[in-house]
């Protein structure tokens, strides 16, 4: 319970969170990416142009 305290209420843990959040949003902002570049390929591939 001490260290959610600490993560929370410290500027070092603070810090720590908003670096976690930052590399959640990019996680998620890759995958998107990478799966729309994966379908635009395959559809491409599909209609027999590159």
């Amino acid at each position: 319970m001490e260290a959610i305290k600490i993560l929370f209420t410290t500027p070092t843990g603070l810090g720590s969170l908003a670096v976690i959040a930052f590399i959640i949003g990019m996680g998620a902002f890759f995958a998107r990416m990478f799966a729309r570049k994966m379908r635009e390929d395959a559809e491409a591939a599909r209609r027999g142009g590159n």
